[in-house]
């Protein structure tokens, strides 16, 4: 197994399907009610109601693990759930389910009375059971034997009221694995705008109408957050390039590419260049040219010829303030809510991102500027796709100027979230 590339992962450093520390999760609470990116460390924390939990549990446990909120002597902590079962277990839940639901046939809740009386437990009671260090299905399980009008009601209501208590007084977590599937449908679930309303259907579409395959040079124009970017990135599994083009001084934002857990390897293969660098590969090396002419006197110059002026190209100042723009995005928060909130989610709110001021690793950085080398041999070969998702532009200008970058034959997928604009 070492060696072996899984998820954008090496598996020789890395196993990609259990946790480390750094690495970005995507936490589902109650079944969907809330999801949350975060980046696991010891001191980043999860607020679950009115409980503030520690995620140091959460590191260094597989993919798919499930967690119950407890609460200890030290307060609220994240307990890992073990499901045992056996066959013989689930052929009697069989049996006595069929006999619930003939049982609740005869069951309806015309007579129920919402009058917050029928439960007997108090809040008092339910504190000191919590102080005695009771768990949550343990007072789940009181309140329903408290409950004066649960056998009364219907199998659906039950279940509806042990469900209600459980997500309040046992709320659970579920640790899953940020990929492009389940990225893509949270973010379209809670926060549709911010990557343009795209589903994972459609962009599954772009992916194959693009044709990405491994060792393509893709060209994109990103503007849905950076999801396309990791999506193609993951699709590629580390070979080829991701080249995300923009017009004018400022690169579209990258943020959800981040969450994907590349590797060093997957980064270095997602690069950024502007539209003019990528038109003109010529003015790259009248640049550097001109720079070695300031650098070196005029007899040092002609020694030194052309090729080393094509090898050591500076950056410009348009280079320069782009560079400076995507570290600052760098700093900007990872770990974003996908919850019942209406706040804008920024740097310096409240949540994990609070935390993440004390971790001592460094964040994952894609997108960096790409080389004139790099630039000169797509200008010379061509890019084998294009994709682009750009809701916010004219699409037609946009194509008509990128086509001339692709080589012969070579595939092309457009997104908008209207049909009229393509």
């Amino acid at each position: 197994m070492a060696g072996e590339l899984v998820g954008g992962h090496q598996t020789s450093s890395v196993n990609p399907r259990i946790t480390w520390e750094g690495c970005s999760v995507l936490l589902d609470i109650n079944d969907g009610d809330r999801l949350v990116f975060a980046r696991l460390s010891p001191a980043a924390t999860l607020k679950i109601g009115d409980k503030k939990c520690s995620l140091r549990p959460l590191i260094g446990c597989p993919f798919g693990s499930l967690f119950r909120v407890e609460t200890g002597p030290n307060g609220p902590y994240l307990e890992r759930c073990v499901h045992s079962s056996s066959s013989g277990a689930n052929d009697m839940g069989v049996q006595e389910g069929g006999d619930r639901q003939l049982e609740s046939e005869s069951k309806d809740n015309r007579a129920l009375i919402d009058n917050n009386s029928a439960q007997n437990l108090s809040s008092e009671d339910i504190d000191a059971m919590r102080r005695d260090g009771a768990t949550g299905d343990e007072i789940v399980e009181a309140l329903i034997a408290n409950s004066s009008t649960y056998e009364n009601k219907t199998v659906f209501s039950q279940e509806k009221y042990k469900r209600r208590k459980q997500k309040k007084y046992a709320p659970k977590v579920l640790l899953r694995r940020p990929f492009t599937r389940s990225i893509c449908e949270a973010y379209f679930k809670k926060y549709p705008n911010r990557i343009g309303f795209l589903r994972i259907d459609t962009l599954s579409l772009l992916l194959s109408f693009a044709n990405i395959s491994a060792y393509s040079d893709v060209l994109l124009v990103d503007m849905v957050g950076g999801l396309l970017t990791g999506a193609v990135a993951e699709r590629l599994g580390g070979t080829g390039y991701v080249c995300n083009t923009y017009f004018g001084g400022t690169s579209h934002s990258l943020d959800i590419a981040r969450i994907f857990n590349f590797s060093s390897e997957f980064d270095s293969r997602i690069v950024q260049a502007s539209y003019s660098h990528l038109c003109s590969a010529e003015s790259l090396d009248e640049e550097g040219s001109k720079m070695h002419e300031i650098d070196h006197p005029a007899g040092i110059q002609s020694i030194i010829g052309r090729e080393s002026s094509t090898k050591c190209v500076p950056s410009t100042g348009s280079t320069q303030i782009q560079e400076a723009q995507s570290l600052r995005n760098d700093n900007s928060s990872l770990d974003e809510e996908l919850g019942n909130t209406k706040e804008n989610l920024s740097s310096g709110q409240e949540g994990l991102h609070e935390n993440n001021a004390t971790i001592t690793y460094k964040a994952v950085n894609p997108g960096k500027q790409a080389s004139p080398d790099a630039i000169k041999m797509w200008k010379e070969k061509g890019f084998n796709s294009l994709i682009v998702a750009a809701p916010e532009l004219e699409v037609d200008s946009i194509v008509q100027k990128l086509i001339p970058l692709l080589s012969y034959s070579a595939p092309f997928a457009i997104y908008h979230q209207f049909l009229q604009v393509i």
